[in-house]
């Protein structure tokens, strides 16, 4: 009789493990971000964790406080983070520019040489 008393919390914790992670389309509050794996992030989005591909070599880590995701492989279509509303980069062949536009990246123009800096997109028709 105690050996069933003994199983059954360890039973019980087994089952639970796997909800302890967030995962896409999980309720969450505020905003904020986390790696989901080696090359997904998750944003906290209209009270909804969606996922965010990070396609870049360097893919998505958790640095302390921040959460890093190389967008410089991703594709027209993907979607993209609140914060990166506006905001350009190229795509891989370097010859075009996406924007990310209501939550995902739309080509916008195309480029016979596209390249960033931290702060700018430049194309070169």
């Amino acid at each position: 009789m105690n050996r069933s008393l003994v199983l059954l919390p360890v039973l019980l914790g087994s089952l639970l493990l796997p909800a302890c992670g967030v995962k896409a389309g999980d309720s969450c509050e505020g905003g904020g971000y986390t790696c989901f794996s080696e090359t997904t992030a998750l944003e906290c989005r209209d009270r909804k964790w969606r996922t965010l591909p990070c396609r870049g070599p360097s893919g998505c880590s958790d640095e302390g406080q921040n959460v890093n995701c190389d967008l410089s492989g991703n594709l027209e279509g993907d979607a993209c983070a609140q914060s990166a509303e506006g905001r350009g980069l190229c795509t891989a062949d370097g010859k075009a520019v996406l924007e990310c536009r209501m939550g995902l990246l739309v080509r916008v123009k195309e480029c016979r040489v596209c390249s960033m800096d931290s702060t700018r997109v430049s194309c070169l028709p």
